[in-house]
């Protein structure tokens, strides 16, 4: 069973001797107990965690797994403790010096100048003693960018997870990966690892729990307001949308205040070269600090795994706040919230109109209609602004250089010489943004993905991030090869030319012949002598297989019914192959009409408009073309590719955000087992309960996986999507739209 995630991009990996250069600057011993619950120097005091770390990797390397495991662990404690400690001396320090500052508004001269170094120094003084106590000279020194990568990948938990499973730790070790994983989710080595993990004696469900969780507490209030929207408990999403609030204000602040007391480079090297003076060192790094703080926004706005931020995350969550609290029924809060979204946003027409009706319903109500926004919001905004003001300046007039991370920003803040840039960089932005949300297109079907596998030696071979969509998944190892032999046999013996399109040998192509099956007919066949019973079992079986998959892993929320499961062969015909330019099957979506042209999809007969779930079983390869693709909406850019082989399961969410076709069978023949699962009982497949009962009368068992339902089922809830999507209940009349038959895969 492998274990060993790839470490090839570790970067200490690559630089063995910068190590050993390290420890004859900093005389590194081996570290001992620390303090309290931290880990600590010989001294007591916090290290540097990068020593801790690049020796922990060694060890690693070398095989010593218990030294490993002690020095990763620590590095990581001790890095946390760092940061805590910081931010304990960035608060016992912020009165520093306060009562110099009335002396700037009231000395004449050249005197106020001098209260303000006084200032300066006094804070400095308090900073410095603060650290000096609590953390060694060398843990002061700021680490180098590739540390700080390593950390920010949670590459630690990649080395710890071999580690512990070296030392029979198993708990730990799935730990571990789970944390890895959450920062790394498509890292499918440690996916297929934990799945593992899970089916091992002696690893429980804690052990899935993110270790890094409390710096990412935010997302988790996010996750669970939507989820709380979902379901209209207007409530509870009023209260988790309110906690998720205050939570990113204060991870802002708490990555405010390490830009503060961390020690700082100045940028570019300005002022080595001896050109500058002291006021452009000093405004060089007061610039520095303050682009610093300001890219917080962008660091608390990115998920773990993500690459990019969230745009407008802070602004968003107050939208979602107060639509809650207006359907909630607190008026008075909606208000609070929709003036304090209105600061960063003060000429938005929605919210104005929300605004405007809000206070209609107020009546009069006279103390609600002075609701001011909330405090806290208004000292953010406004320290924000003065904040970029001064960034716009340096870049204007002394060649500093500012990403700014906002959308809000208003106009009038940039300077006049740099507004034609600022647009320009405004509108690439946001047509990233248009860009990214096709790309990533919410789903309002329930189900999400990234569950568990629960039978062993399925593997998850490609997800949402490599097929290039949302609730996708390609799992391997659903069959072995025999039982893929065994239902191709009995395709050969009992599929019947056009099966479920009234008779059409061609339903979707001229250049193919369609044969199927269902599970009712096999049965009947079975009964009549036709076919051997265990073949009609098997076939029955690979349902329950694929819906105890499917339904684990895209974690449904309610019970999964078969909708049809349909042994599809597709034949291409010899000597009519030639220039063929059409497909084995158009592209369509399996629960709604798609109207490439305008990228709609109308979920309304004769759609198949109760399908949730869609999937396919592969069963062979021998054959040229039949791939199985998706696409965008326009029905034409591809966004994946699936290549058939014996026991692939391509799983999907029936609905618009995945329009999927097949690639021309040229030669061979083509043949899968597919499926479709709904929520509505009443819309289950009939025709296979007919089959069971078909046994049952005979006196025979089958294999049946059961319905879950949502009370029996373990573990936590999953994180939820956006409620938004772009599938319409409206009629359209008219259309050109895209039909199917009974076999839409």
């Amino acid at each position: 069973m492998a274990r060993f995630a790839n470490h090839n991009s570790v970067y200490v990996a690559l630089h063995i001797p910068f190590i050993h250069y390290i420890f004859s600057f900093f005389d590194f011993t081996s570290p001992v107990a620390g303090i309290g619950a931290s880990a600590g120097s010989a001294s007591g005091l916090i290290p540097s965690y990068d020593v801790l770390y690049y020796t922990g990797v060694r060890a690693y390397f070398s095989e010593e797994w218990e030294k490993a495991a002690e020095l990763l662990e620590k590095s990581m404690t001790t890095r946390e403790a760092l940061f805590r400690t910081r931010r304990q001396c960035h608060e016992e320090c912020l009165p520093a010096g306060h009562d110099r500052l009335p002396k700037l508004d009231t000395e004449k001269g050249n005197v106020w100048d001098l209260w303000a170094v006084d200032w300066v120094q006094r804070r400095a003084e308090c900073v410095r003693f603060c650290l000096g106590r609590a953390v060694t000279p060398a843990g002061q020194l700021p680490v180098s960018a590739d540390i700080e990568y390593e950390f920010s990948t949670r590459n630690p938990y990649n080395f710890l997870q071999v580690i512990y499973w070296n030392l029979g730790k198993v708990q730990k070790a799935a730990s571990a990966a789970h944390t890895f994983f959450v920062a790394n989710p498509s890292h499918l080595e440690m996916r297929n690892n934990i799945e593992k993990y899970r089916r091992m004696e002696g690893v429980t469900e804690d052990a899935f729990q993110d270790r890094e969780m409390e710096t990412e507490k935010h997302w988790v209030l996010y996750d669970s307001a939507l989820t709380s929207e979902a379901s209209s408990d207007w409530t509870h999403a009023v209260e988790k949308w309110r906690e998720c609030v205050n939570e990113t204000l204060r991870q802002t602040d708490e990555c405010r205040a390490q830009c503060e007391v961390a020690s700082q480079r100045l940028p570019e090297n300005r002022g080595e070269d001896g050109m500058g003076g002291v006021f452009e060192k000093a405004a060089a790094l007061s610039l520095s600090l303050l682009s610093c703080q300001q890219a917080c926004v962008t660091q608390v706005a990115t998920r773990p795994g993500r690459i990019s931020a969230q745009e407008d995350l802070l602004p968003t969550q107050l939208e979602h706040l107060h639509s809650a609290q207006f359907k909630a029924g607190d008026l008075g809060g909606a208000v609070r919230s929709l003036r304090s979204l209105l600061l960063f946003y003060p000429s938005d027409k929605d919210s104005l109109s929300n605004l405007k009706l809000y206070t209609e319903t107020l009546g009069g109500d006279t103390e609600a209609h002075g609701t001011k926004p909330s405090q806290e919001i208004a000292r953010y905004v406004s320290r924000s602004l003065q904040e970029k003001k001064l960034l716009y300046f340096g870049m204007e007039n002394l060649n500093f250089n500012f990403t700014d991370p906002d959308l809000w920003t208003p106009e009038e803040v940039v300077p006049e010489l740099l507004r034609d840039t600022w647009r320009a960089e405004k509108e690439v932005l946001n047509e990233k943004m248009k860009g990214g949300e096709k790309e990533v297109e919410m789903d309002d079907s329930g189900f999400y993905a990234g569950g568990p596998v629960p039978q062993f030696g399925v593997t998850i071979s490609m997800d949402d991030n490599s097929l290039n969509g949302t609730n996708r998944v390609m799992q391997d190892g659903v069959l072995d090869q025999k039982e893929c032999d065994t239902v191709l046999r009995l395709a050969t013996t009992a599929a019947s030319a056009g099966d479920g399109y009234r008779g059409r040998r061609s339903p979707h192509t001229p250049h193919e012949k369609f044969e199927g099956l269902t599970v009712l007919r096999a049965v009947k066949l079975a009964q009549d002598g036709m076919v051997n019973q265990s073949d009609a079992k098997l076939l029955h079986e690979m349902g329950e297989r694929v819906r105890t998959l499917l339904h684990s892993y895209f974690r449904s929320p309610s019970g999964l019914h078969f909708s049809d499961t349909h042994l599809v062969c597709s034949s291409a015909i010899t000597g009519d192959q030639e220039g063929r330019l059409d497909l084995s099957h158009p592209v369509h979506v399996d629960n709604c009409l798609l109207e490439p042209e305008t990228r709609q999809c109308w979920r309304e007969p004769p759609a198949f408009t109760h399908r949730d779930l869609s999937a396919v079983l592969y069963l062979n390869d021998d054959f040229d073309g039949g791939e199985l693709f998706f696409t965008d909406r326009d029905a034409k850019t591809v966004t994946a590719r699936v290549k058939p082989t014996c026991g692939r399961l391509v799983g999907f969410s029936s609905g618009p955000v995945n329009p999927h076709g097949v690639t021309a069978v040229t030669a061979g023949r083509r043949c899968a087992l597919a499926l479709w699962f709904t929520k509505e009982k009443h819309h289950r497949d009939m025709e296979r309960e007919e089959a069971e009962a078909l046994w049952a009368v005979d006196g025979q068992s089958v294999t049946k996986g059961g319905e879950v339902k949502e009370e029996g089922r373990e573990g936590t809830a999953a994180p939820a999507r956006s409620g938004r999507s772009g599938s319409q209940s409206s009629r359209s009349r008219g259309r050109g739209r895209v039909t199917g038959g009974k076999d839409e895969l």
